[in-house]
């Protein structure tokens, strides 16, 4: 079990303790492919570039308290370029490298950014058309070589230096700055902003939310209270952004703190190679990569039939009752016990061998998981851990116990929070829980989740009503999201603004409904519409692989102009899962009439955010024709 004292309380102490205490200089910490090579990178390695570019930026005049700028990729890079602003007393602003350049100008005005680098040319092309609209930047760093073709014609206001020359100008200022350097180290507080991570948002403008040094040591070191089987040995495969405060949380800042290693993926596309090539021990994911797991692994065990088919299918009900036992606190029987044995060997162990075969456990977050897909890869043995929580909560308030599991929820509260649970329309508390009070058959009423102690940020940047809407006089954030207490675990239900109120006043939540008809291989995404209407209907979006492969469809078909697919064997062919499943759910939850749409929703088209949820509004504004042709096709059939 790795312990992070309370002492370790700014970001840059994290790293400083693990080559004081936990491995020497040269342990590797980072590992990047070059090529077809990975390549291990020491943390005196590290350290070194970290204090270079901490001198150059003291030597511009940088002070404590600027805003800096990341829009790049995962790498080392980023690495080098945090660490050295956080010891100086600088304050990250990551931005996601999806943003269209109005939402890149804006994050750069509204925080104010003197420096920036940038991750590839396409991203430079982008920052080059708006930075002589910043007037507060004052440098733009390329993070690659020969980009001064893609800085366009007009002379930039803001000099340009390329990363790789920053470091080399670093390395001749060291000695020059390095007391600089330790006393701003030294002059940080736990109560200083360490980063300011932009909110994407489903509707308005982007928030700056505004942690804190103590906000993001605090959340790290009682996550590895929660969460003790996370050790020195471990080795971390990170793919999701660190422009997100789940990634920069769950991986970045706890291997920082808890001295793993972590290797960088080169890619979505390539991430299953990579996984075989470093063979992780952890790795955080969000649901939509384990339910494609799930869906692959369904498929090759079954679409073969005759004896591979069996076996698979035996497999899985074996796997589901060694589980099941297990969850219940007892010992499962020498047969059982065999027969698991066996199943892992013939099924199982090939599923983990893709993953690289050592994984402990993984971390699913920034969105809800279905409770089959937690349920499936529990029967194949693979531990998948679920946690909750906003940017504004640093982010995480919640994660499952490694030792206990309850599928569907999202985990026990974390050390030193209160989570409460408030009735929507009396605003009355049912119920406030913590660490200490957690009874394992405990259950609430449903309500929005409240929640206060040290996640909650210190507020939003520039945005101080908002911030008073958001923090309530006594100090209890409210996240929007809808949940209860289950088996003294937290269950999420539904985002509050996604809530539909159909026209008989039923409330209806999206997400669970959502969930039941994607447990269908035919369909990929569910977008569900019925407020204040009479019933239900939906935009899907089919499994285009799947699709294509029952249909003999080839690209060109998912090319066509029409937005919607209207042959009639298609939509026949999802709506029988959709008959299917809708028998698992109340009747006025049920889809009664869907369009299927030819491409998933876009974020060039600003239907969804850089996290992948979807723009309500945007989407019922952009296809009320359609939605209202569903209604009235039904009205007609009646």
């Amino acid at each position: 079990m790795t312990t992070i004292s309370t002492a370790i309380n700014t970001v840059p102490k994290f790293i400083r303790n693990v080559v004081a205490n936990i491995h020497p200089e040269t342990h590797t910490f980072l590992k990047h492919k070059v090529g077809n090579e990975w390549i291990d990178i020491s943390y005196k390695q590290a350290l070194d570039k970290i204090d270079a570019v901490s001198a150059w930026f003291l030597s511009i005049g940088i002070q404590k308290g600027d805003r800096l700028g990341l829009i790049i990729e995962n790498g080392p890079d980023y690495v080098y370029y945090d660490q050295a602003l956080q010891q100086i007393g600088a304050v990250n602003t990551s931005i996601y490298p999806t943003l269209s350049e109005a939402e890149i100008e804006y994050i750069i005005n509204d925080s104010g950014l003197r420096t920036l680098i940038v991750g590839n040319p396409f991203l430079l092309r982008k920052v080059a058309k708006i930075a002589n609209n910043c007037p507060e930047l004052i440098r733009i760093i390329p993070a690659f070589d020969e980009y001064e073709k893609n800085l366009g014609k007009n002379k930039l206001n803001a000099g340009v230096i390329s990363f790789k020359d920053l470091i080399d100008e670093g390395f001749r200022l060291v000695n020059q700055y390095s007391s600089a350097i330790i006393s701003a180290r030294e002059a940080i507080l736990p109560s200083d902003l360490s980063c300011l991570i932009y909110t994407s948002g489903t509707t308005g403008t982007p928030k700056g939310v505004m942690l804190t040094h103590h906000n993001l040591c605090e959340n790290v070191r009682v996550s590895l209270i929660q969460i003790p089987v996370i050790e020195p040995t471990d080795l971390f495969l990170s793919f999701l952004p660190l422009s997100h405060v789940f990634e920069r949380t769950a991986t970045y800042h706890i291997c920082l703190a808890a001295g793993c290693q972590i290797a960088f993926a080169q890619s979505l596309d390539l991430l299953a190679r990579n996984m075989g090539e470093v063979r992780p021990t952890v790795m955080n994911c969000v649901p939509r990569l384990l339910e494609r797991i799930h869906d692959k692994a369904i498929k090759s065990g079954t679409e073969a039939g005759g004896m591979k088919s069996k076996i698979f299918l035996w497999a899985l009900k074996i796997g589901r009752q060694y589980r099941e036992v297990n969850e219940a606190g007892k010992k499962p029987g020498l047969i059982l016990t065999q027969q698991f044995k066996l199943a892992d060997k013939l099924v199982f162990s090939k599923i983990k061998e893709k993953t690289g075969g050592r994984l402990k456990f993984m971390i699913s977050g920034g969105g809800a998981l279905p409770k089959n897909i937690g349920e499936f890869f529990g029967d194949l043995g693979i531990k998948i851990l679920e946690g909750f929580g906003l940017t504004e909560t640093s982010p995480v308030m919640a994660v499952t116990e490694y030792d206990r599991q309850v599928y569907g929820t999202v985990g026990r509260i974390i050390p030193g929070i209160e989570v409460g649970i408030q009735n929507v329309d009396t605003k009355e508390i049912y119920t406030a829980q913590t660490y200490e009070t957690f009874k394992p058959d405990y259950e609430s009423p449903e309500g929005e989740i409240i929640v206060r102690g040290h996640c909650v940020m210190k507020g939003y940047w520039n945005k101080p009503e908002e911030t008073a809407v958001a923090i309530d006089p006594e100090d209890w954030f409210h996240t929007g999201d809808i949940g209860r207490f289950y088996k003294g675990n937290l269950q999420i239900t539904d985002r509050l603004k996604n809530m539909l109120v159909n026209a008989y006043g039923k409330n209806i939540y999206p997400t669970p409904v959502e969930n039941t008809y994607l447990k269908s291989p035919r369909i990929e995404g569910v977008f569900l519409v019925g407020d204040k209407r009479e019933y239900i209907t939906a935009i899907i979006i089919p499994a285009r692989e799947t699709l294509q492969e029952t249909f003999n469809l080839d690209n060109a078909f998912f090319e066509k102009p029409e937005i919607f697919i209207t042959e009639k064997e298609i939509t026949d062919w999802i709506g029988q899962d959709i008959r299917r499943l809708g028998n698992e759910l109340a009747k006025f939850e049920r889809i009664k009439s869907f369009k299927v749409k030819r491409t998933p929703f876009s974020m060039d088209e600003g239907e969804i955010t850089p996290t992948m949820k979807a723009k309500r509004k945007v989407i019922e504004k952009k296809y009320a024709e359609d939605i209202d042709e569903m209604y009235l096709q039904e009205a007609e059939a009646d």
